[in-house]
């Protein structure tokens, strides 16, 4: 913190991307390649199962057979039934249930001290650090699966402790890098890389495992992972008074409008997290309530849309792929827009940042809230139930310019910690949520046991509505000066003011004599 500032050698794309945006790309980049390397199971998982054998050993026909008065059987395409879907593991839904959730458990320990080193020392280590562990685990998958569904757990557990790390640390980056009036943009650019990398994931598993195979889902896409680090580590530094490869005008730009030092020359550390104060502020705990909510929205259609799609809908393999990757996409486009969108209006004085914020949290809970709801009631419509899953998905990409950058203009000192804490219990959906959706449709792939899962999830949407509406602000704190702001601004007033007191005193007391 308390370094010179590096000399400025000038940025190795010239005048085409400035060094802010560079870091913005390549951290959308970090966070692809980690939501792809978490979800490409997902679409690979179908592969790897038996299907056959899995009919056998379960008394899924027995309950279709109690059930086919009740609810439809929806009919597949006339390829949906392809021999590459029957894998070598014969896994059970509760199985398979607690390999897609482990990942959180080692997800979940990881966010708060790794916020902390991010925050006290690098947050550039640590975002490296945490691709390098998952392409490690995911280039390990295929031997782990072939060992015992034990050791796929640990490699899970691995991803996830890498994972856990990403969005602390990318908060504190962007917390030193992203001026107030870009900070929805940067952050949407950043953040929208895990939709990014969950269209590409799902895609390339889709093909890989429908053409080479479903080991090739974790070669290919974890070597392809290595490139990364070569240029984060060459193009990326903490904070703007590091990074040479930059114009002058531009870390001046950021400083000043961050109320920074140009020269690094400050020793002034950040001051402990006001713990208490965090925890009674009631626009954190609008985020920490949206985030959880809209979190358990987020994993059902992250992890579990492929397996609605394979066992309601009856898509195949590549089918899956391709209708499970093209909302994520759409929800990219979308993302972009509305926070570029939303930080004019915020630059021309139009709105205020909390109006911004709550705008992009409404539209991200409220529209899949009201495609969930439609979804309930369509039954086996495959176009319309792509296409209400496709504005549903979409939509969730206001939550990258809404509450996910909140924590930024709340306390942007804290923002890595806040973030942790907010996203830990996030984390709890996803581990929740594969458990809970392979418990309801164990034996019972229908209709009417989704209906159940799409109606608890609709409950926590309007949770996440009124929560965030009447608690959320887009104003920084006062702790964010730390635990005692109070004494410090008495303390700068008694430097800035004691000769005029005294003067004053000696006067007045001359006088009485």
């Amino acid at each position: 913190m308390g370094d010179q500032a590096v000399p400025i050698k000038g940025n190795v794309l010239g005048s085409l991307i400035p060094a802010r945006y560079i870091l913005a790309v390549l951290g959308s980049i970090a966070m692809a390649i980690i939501y792809g390397l978490k979800v490409n199971l997902s679409v690979a998982m179908v592969a790897m199962l038996n299907h056959s054998a899995l009919a056998h050993h379960s008394v899924a026909h027995e309950m279709k057979q109690e059930n086919a008065n009740a609810e439809p059987v929806c009919q597949g395409s006339g390829n949906s039934t392809e021999a590459v879907e029957d894998g070598p593991f014969d896994w059970s839904e509760p199985v398979q249930g607690i390999i897609l959730s482990c990942y959180f458990w080692g997800y979940l320990v990881s966010q708060i001290p790794g916020a902390r080193v991010a925050e006290s020392f690098s947050a550039r280590w640590v975002m490296f650090f945490s691709v390098l562990i998952n392409v490690v685990c995911t280039l390990l998958t295929p031997v782990a699966a072939k060992m015992h569904y034990i050791a796929m757990i640990v490699m899970r557990i691995g991803e996830g402790i890498g994972g856990g790390v990403t969005f602390p640390a990318m908060h504190v980056m962007l917390a030193s890098w992203a001026p107030p009036n870009e900070r929805s943009v940067m952050s949407a650019i950043v953040y929208a890389g895990t939709a990014l990398g969950t269209v590409i994931s799902m895609l390339m598993a889709g093909v890989l495992a429908g053409t080479l195979g479903w080991e090739s889902v974790f070669y290919v896409m974890g070597g392809l992972s290595c490139l990364w680090m070569v240029l984060w580590l060459w193009l990326v530094q903490d904070t703007p008074t590091k990074q040479a490869l930059m114009s002058q005008e531009e870390r001046d730009l950021i400083t000043s409008s961050l109320g920074t030092s140009s020269s690094g020359g400050h020793s002034e550390s950040k001051p402990p997290v006001p713990w208490r104060k965090v925890f009674t502020s009631a626009p954190f705990y609008g985020i920490l309530i949206a985030h959880i909510c809209n979190n358990w929205g987020w994993y059902m259609l992250l992890i579990e849309l492929p397996f609605y799609m394979k066992q309601v809908l009856q898509f195949n393999i590549k089918e899956n792929a391709v209708v499970t990757a093209i909302p994520f996409l759409t929800m990219w486009f979308f993302s972009m827009a509305l926070s570029k969108t939303l930080d004019a209006l915020r630059s021309r004085g139009k709105i205020t940042t909390t109006i911004a914020r709550k705008t992009a949290t409404f539209i991200a809970s409220a529209v899949p809230m009201l495609c969930l709801l439609a979804l309930c009631y369509i039954g086996c419509q495959r176009g319309l139930a792509v296409s209400l899953m496709t504005i549903g998905i979409t939509a969730i990409g206001g939550m990258f310019c809404g509450l996910l950058s909140n924590h930024i203009d709340i306390a942007p000192n804290y923002a890595g910690t806040l973030m942790a804490i907010t996203n830990s219990a996030a984390t709890l959906s996803g581990i929740i949520v594969p458990i809970f959706v392979g418990q309801i449709t164990h034996g019972n792939q229908t209709i009417g046991a989704w209906r159940v899962i799409f109606y608890v999830t609709i409950v926590l949407y309007v949770v996440e509505i009124i929560a965030y509406l009447l608690l959320a602000s887009g104003e920084e704190q006062p702790w964010n000066k730390g635990d005692k702001p109070p004494a410090s601004v008495e303390a700068a007033e008694a430097e800035a003011t004691p000769l005029n007191q005294k003067e004053s005193k000696q006067n007045y007391n001359a006088q009485d004599q």
